[in-house]
């Protein structure tokens, strides 16, 4: 990597990028589905048809949307389904290896998740990677919205430290993750090993890799 990363800086995601936690989400999901009767779904399946908000996700499985009520039961499932099988997951392949050379060849990244804020801060710090960023944000508000207003305000405090948006690259896994990266100015890269199939990430227009360390690698490209 060489010192070409001074300068620039990442966004990782947390859920399905850095952390791999693709069977506690599906076995969530299929939780909170149970809730109102809908059948179980596989990953693959799961890929195909996750979007943001959740509840259009919801939506393309059951040909109209949740109701309040419906909302209420499933999200309060899956939050405590994933709270219970999170604790099997750990960090992507390699992800540890990747942050540390990343910093050491003198780039800056931080986390921006849509996972609860109090849940993400101690996740990070047990896997004693918390050093690595400048900034660790999650979810303060509702569950179920867009990522985009909050890479803005996430990008924003980042530039008290000097990040830039146009050498600011998000990597993550979900289209929504190239949207909020558009929306605030910054590039974007999407994984393959998380929430979404090759298919619906390569009609965002970012560019698509199926690994990490490939993620990074243009990354660096781009915010040159």
């Amino acid at each position: 990597m060489g010192k070409h990363a001074a300068g620039a800086h990442i966004v990782w995601d947390w859920n399905g990028t850095l952390f791999h936690d693709n069977d506690a989400v599906i076995s969530a999901t299929n939780a909170a589905f149970e809730e109102i009767g809908l059948e179980p779904i596989t990953l693959e399946r799961y890929r195909e048809l996750y979007c943001v908000p959740i509840p259009r996700f919801y939506q393309r499985l059951m040909g109209r949307l949740p109701t309040e009520a419906e909302w209420e039961r499933m999200d309060t499932a899956f939050q405590r389904h994933y709270t219970l099988h999170r604790t099997a997951c750990g960090l992507a392949d390699g992800a540890e290896l990747l942050l540390a050379d990343w910093r050491s060849a003198g780039g800056s990244q931080s986390i921006l998740s849509m996972y609860g804020h109090d849940e993400l801060v101690p996740l990070v710090r047990e896997f004693g990677i918390e050093s690595h960023f400048l900034r660790v944000d999650g979810r303060t508000g509702p569950s179920g919205g867009s990522k985009a207003e909050h890479m803005v305000r996430h990008l924003g405090a980042l530039a008290i430290s000097g990040v830039a948006p146009g050498r600011t690259v998000v990597i993550g896994d979900a289209a929504d993750d190239a949207v909020a990266a558009l929306h605030a100015g910054a590039g974007a890269v999407l994984y393959t090993g998380g929430s979404h199939s090759r298919a619906s990430l390569e009609g965002v227009g970012a560019p698509v890799v199926d690994t990490l360390a490939e993620a990074v690698g243009v990354a660096q490209r781009l915010a040159e």
